[in-house]
């Protein structure tokens, strides 16, 4: 199972979710898809999206928010299932592609690599309260449709092949994208404010 793949199946269910992703290869594959709005791209800040998600999450709780997640960022930020665990936002999927590789850094070996480090184990004894792993396309696509429709936090970890995209590079910049980003989302509160009032 490629990332790839798992990307471009998911992407028609995000037009109306916040997606934040990790820096590299998801966030490129994602990007050669279509940009839109409510997609944020975490640029050099490795390990942080899903602390980014969660903090999206808590303060929208009308937005659905998704997280495009690595192994090697989760690997960096174990803290942050933990925390994930002790708010378990309903509004919020989690999807962490373990491809055992730290891919767009070089593609060392993960530590999940060896099968000793097992991340969905690790997210269910933090505390997160439902985890998935899931090896082919038919498990991911019912456990993303599962979690998408549910009414708790959902945690998908998906064990993809090291493979990434024959090419990086994004025609915009972080604060570029930060600021769209967050004119999306204040430009939908305030609809969403007015279609209340209505």
């Amino acid at each position: 199972m490629k990332r790839a793949d798992c990307i471009k199946a998911l992407y028609p269910e995000l037009q109306d979710r916040l997606v934040v992703t990790i820096m590299g290869a998801s966030a490129q594959e994602l990007y050669d898809l279509g940009h839109r709005e409510n997609f944020f791209y975490l640029e050099h800040a490795m390990g942080l999206a899903s602390s980014i998600g969660l903090g999206l999450a808590l303060n929208l709780p009308r937005e659905k928010v998704v997280v495009i997640d690595g192994d090697g960022s989760v690997l960096m930020n174990l803290g942050g299932l933990a925390t994930l665990a002790r708010y378990r936002p309903p509004n919020l999927t989690h999807l962490i592609f373990d491809n055992g590789s730290l891919l767009s850094t070089g593609g060392f070996a993960s530590h999940t690599t060896s099968g000793v480090t097992n991340l969905a184990a690790i997210a269910k004894g933090a505390g997160c309260p439902k985890v998935s792993l899931v090896t082919s396309m038919y498990e991911f696509m019912e456990a993303a449709a599962e979690a998408f429709e549910g009414d708790e936090m959902a945690t998908i970890v998906a064990k993809v092949e090291a493979v990434g995209p024959d090419h990086y590079g994004m025609d915009m910049k972080l604060p570029e994208n930060a600021f769209r980003f967050q004119r999306y989302i204040t430009d939908r509160q305030k609809s969403q404010g007015a279609a209340a009032q209505g």
